[in-house]
């Protein structure tokens, strides 16, 4: 146990924050299975939001964060929205 005056604080204030942070991490958990769900734009705002305010208060990296809006913004686009190879014209070459 703690002894003196600065260290019992300590013990309370890290109390609080783990409190604080394991809720800012569940909702970014939770935002993410929503998406997965649902893969709609609003859902996916809601995403960049809960992975925004995560990296702010140092939750989670600002980089796993860049990742994760990355990856399920990959997702919402649908497959045939591909981009699509310009044909070449084959055997006709320039002259100038």
């Amino acid at each position: 146990m703690p002894v003196t005056k600065q260290a019992i604080k300590k013990v309370r204030q890290d109390k609080r924050k783990t409190a604080i942070n394991l809720k800012v991490k569940q909702a970014l958990k939770k935002a993410v299975r929503d998406f997965e769900k649902k893969k709609t734009a609003e859902s996916l705002k809601a995403v960049f939001r809960a992975a925004d305010r995560a990296a702010k208060s140092n939750v989670i990296h600002k980089n796993k964060a860049a990742r994760i809006k990355s990856r399920l913004s990959k997702k919402l686009k649908p497959a045939s929205d591909s981009p699509k190879v310009k044909s070449s014209a084959k055997g006709k070459t320039k002259s100038k």
